[in-house]
Parts: C-alpha cells; structure tokens; sequence
C-alpha cells in the first residue's frame, strides 16, 4: 500500500514509556522480508530467507523479529481481527519454512513482515487518533496470541528434534 506517505507516526507504550515509528517498522519489514534482490530477476528476498536456512533455528528465530512487530500492532490499537490474520501470516510463515528446502524457497515469496506492517499501516490511515488505543482485553488477547505462537514454535523445533534423533539412530545402528 504505497499510496500516500505517512507523516512519522509514533506507536506508544505509556507503560513502559517506550514508542515505535511506523516508518522503523516498515524498514525492519524491507530488511527480514526484501532488502536483497537476484539479480537478472525482480525476485527480492531478505534476512527471513537467509536466516531460515539454518535448520529448525533461523525460522524459529526470524519468528520473533515477526512477533516484535504484532505486539507494536497490538499497541498502536489494531483491532483484534486484523492481530489474527497478521498472526495467520507468522504461522504460515514459520510452518512452511520449516519444511527443508522447499520451506527456504517458499520464505523468499511469503513475506509475512511486509503484509503485517501494511495491515498496521492500513489500519492507522483509516482509524483517527483518538481511538487507537489499546484496551487490557486487547493486551491479553495479543498474549494469548504470542502464546500460542511460541507453542506452535516449541511444537515444530520437538517435532522435528524428535524425528531428526530418530532418523540419527537409525542410521547408527
């Protein structure tokens, strides 16, 4: 969504006296999803692809650069509905680049970073100011979100530590 540019937008967390620009958010999407390109094709990918190659860790931790950004989502107000198809994107992101290979290859098109920060972007263009708050159900339901995710990480890293110890033992014997 390149339509207009953004004035600097500061999402702000009073309770950690803490705030994020929407424009640093929208470069931290371009580094993990589109910084490096191939060259002779306009094919981009960035450091969610090349981290990704290290098996069961590089998607496990790109995941959480991932979760940064919902969390300044779920402070800047977006609603509910909008946190779960930016979290859908992070599953997707982490289950299928786990898979050797075609998982590394499908990380360089699904860019889940850069659709997340559109989803914030294109939330803080259509709602005014005033009501992009965050309430404390929204606190929690974005906890239960994260939650969930880092089990769905746990989940994969045992499942695949799981069968890489039994494929090991039944190569050793």
């Amino acid at each position: 969504m390149d339509s207009q540019p953004l004035e600097p937008i500061l999402i702000v967390d009073p309770a950690r006296e803490t705030a994020v620009s929407v424009d640093s958010l929208e470069l931290l999407a371009q580094w993990m999803d589109s910084v490096f390109e191939i060259p002779g094709t306009r094919i981009r990918f960035g450091f969610d692809a090349l981290i990704g190659l290290v098996p069961w860790l590089g998607d496990t931790v790109t995941s959480f650069v991932s979760l940064y950004i919902l969390q300044a989502a779920s402070r800047a107000g977006v609603p509910r509905v909008t946190l779960v198809r930016m979290a859908a994107n992070i599953a997707i992101d982490y289950v299928l680049g786990t898979v050797p290979l075609a998982g590394d290859a499908f990380d360089v098109f699904w860019k889940a970073n850069l659709k997340n920060v559109d989803l914030l972007k294109r939330h803080i263009l259509v709602t005014p100011a005033e009501k992009r708050r965050a309430r404390s159900g929204d606190w929690l339901f974005v906890a239960g979100l994260i939650a969930g995710l880092i089990a769905l990480l746990v989940g994969c890293v045992t499942i695949a530590w799981w069968i890489a110890s039994g494929v090991w033992q039944a190569l050793m014997t």
